[in-house]
C-alpha cells in the first residue's frame, strides 16, 4: 500500500470533522465532554449547560478555549 492509499497518511481525521456532520452528533455529549466543559465554563464564568448534545458540547468547548487560551 502506497502513502497516497493509506488513510494515516490524510491530513485530515474525524476529529477535524464539523461537528455538525457527525451521525452521533445529536447525541447526549460524552462525560469526557461534559467534566472538561464545566471545568472550562467555571474558568470562563460561564453557565455548564449539562443538556447539550456532543456536537454542541463540542461547539461550545472550542468557543471556551478560545476565550480561556486553553486547549489551542
Amino acid at each position: 500500500m502506497s502513502d497516497t492509499q493509506n488513510p494515516k497518511s490524510e491530513p485530515f481525521s474525524n476529529a477535524e470533522k464539523d461537528p455538525d456532520d457527525w451521525t452521533t452528533g445529536d447525541e447526549p455529549m460524552t462525560g469526557a465532554q461534559a467534566s472538561y466543559l464545566k471545568t472550562l465554563s467555571e474558568e470562563a464564568g460561564e453557565a455548564f449547560d449539562e443538556s447539550l448534545t456532543k456536537a454542541d458540547a463540542s461547539k461550545r468547548i472550542d468557543a471556551l478555549q478560545e476565550q480561556t487560551g486553553r486547549g489551542k
